[in-house]
């Protein structure tokens, strides 16, 4: 191969990266004005009007359970589906197309309309979902074996910056709605609805115009039936998993305070709204964790070199348990901002550290098995935490008690976070790398 044709395909494939990211900078805005900052508060304020307060925030929180629950158990037959049919673009597309449609939908949201707001809701949640599987699918395929690391970062890295960017053009729409020619706040926030839709759909142009579909996997017959072949490899993970005591305790623990984790990013905004906090500084706060999230990620990868990753987890659960008892007491705005800066403080972190964490106590040959089903079992842990919370709403006819409940999870997963041996976990999954190097016939 001569210098120029190695050039040529060096920068084709730098091109082939750069799609792949900006899908992150697209479907990101879904994440932060509809699922976090925008949709909650107005569906509390505004769709849901007129029904009981708790009973507003409880329908939420059921109708995020509901979502991740269909998402949970579509994960691997998706999955399977994607590996083996040459097909993983077109699938991303379909399931696109219904989360940008639904997503749209929800610019004839007017008040009462809560029936409405939940269905487009649940629907564009398993759209999104849907499409993240076959849109992750593509990375092994993007990026080198030596750089997947950089590639997956970078795409995380545009997801907090697109998203970041798109909430603070729609608070601008909202604190200054007559200004860019809308009637009053609540027009701006239906139009910024519409704005994600249309974000949305024009970054992902740059995928479906660059990046090639990847050849069918046609491994052991499995894409003749890929549905019986995903859970059949499912059941196969967990036997496996099971011979690795300090990994799989360790991913117990990980489901539980992901749980807890997760509820708090979904429920903070209509939780904000029931106690009366207004929808510009639920939005201005979630844009300060974008902010603040990004660059403490690289702190608590630092802090991790220090005192190791799993001391470092420890340390982020103390603050989310801080922040649900201190969310019990919450009453003013301000409150909200500073418990929104302390999220940001250890979200990013949280999740890398428990990946790495992961990752060290993983054997290499099984990465991809494994690491599936970390997948798989990161969406079933966004279930539990927003049931409890609804359930505890209804019960007892406040959210006050629904978010401190979280400390449940938060306290049970660090307990047995603590039960994890790192050490024997890390040397089990090194001594098994060491066998498969010297005798490679064994993978």
């Amino acid at each position: 191969m001569t210098d120029t044709t190695a050039s040529a395909a060096e920068r084709l494939h730098r091109k082939v990266v750069n799609a792949w990211c900006m899908y992150d900078w697209a479907n990101s805005a879904f994440a932060t004005t509809i699922m976090a900052a925008l949709l909650p508060p107005y569906f509390y304020g505004v769709a849901a009007a007129g029904l009981p307060e708790a009973r507003a925030t409880s329908i939420w929180a059921y109708s995020t359970t509901v979502a991740m629950l269909v998402v949970a158990f579509l994960g691997p037959v998706l999955g399977a589906i994607g590996d083996y049919t040459a097909s993983k673009k077109r699938f991303l597309r379909g399931f696109l197309a219904v989360a940008v449609l639904c997503t749209g939908l929800l610019v004839f949201i007017r008040e009462g309309d809560w029936l409405g707001a939940v269905v487009l809701f649940v629907l564009a949640s398993i759209g999104n979902a849907g499409a993240n599987v076959f849109y992750d699918s593509l990375l092994p395929h993007v990026a080198r074996p030596d750089e997947i690391d950089q590639v997956s970062a970078k795409g995380f890295a545009l997801g907090y910056l697109g998203g970041g960017l798109l909430l603070a053009i729609n608070l601008l729409w909202y604190l200054m709605p007559e200004r860019f020619g809308f009637a009053d706040g609540n027009a701006a926030v239906r139009a910024s609805f519409l704005s994600v839709a249309v974000w949305w759909v024009l970054f992902s142009v740059p995928l479906f115009r660059t990046v090639p579909e990847p050849p069918a996997d046609r491994s052991a017959g499995a894409s003749t039936a890929p549905v019986r072949e995903a859970f059949r490899r499912l059941g196969t993970t967990l036997q496996e998993m099971r011979r690795y005591r300090q990994l799989f305790k360790f991913l117990i623990a990980f489901w539980l305070y992901a749980d807890g984790i997760g509820t708090i990013i979904k429920m903070a905004t209509i939780y904000g709204a029931e106690i009366g906090i207004g929808t510009a500084d639920l939005a201005g706060a979630l844009l300060l964790t974008q902010i603040v999230g990004v660059p403490l990620t690289f702190v608590f990868g630092r802090l991790a070199r220090r005192i190791g990753a799993k001391t470092s987890i420890f340390v982020a659960l103390g603050v989310y348990t801080l922040i649900s008892i201190l969310g019990y007491f919450m009453t003013e705005a301000w409150h909200f901002w500073v418990l929104a800066g302390m999220v940001g403080l250890v979200q990013g972190g949280s999740q890398a550290l428990s990946r790495s964490l992961f990752g060290a106590m993983t054997p290499k040959a099984r990465s991809a098995q494994f690491y599936g089903f970390y997948d798989i079992s990161s969406k079933f842990a966004g279930i539990a935490g927003p049931l409890l919370f609804g359930l505890t709403a209804d019960i007892f006819g406040s959210s006050r008690l629904s978010i401190i409940s979280l400390v449940v999870f938060f306290v049970a997963g660090g307990w047995l976070l603590s039960r994890v041996d790192e050490t024997e976990g890390i040397a089990v999954a090194q001594a098994e790398n060491a066998a498969l190097e010297a005798n490679p016939a064994l993978s």
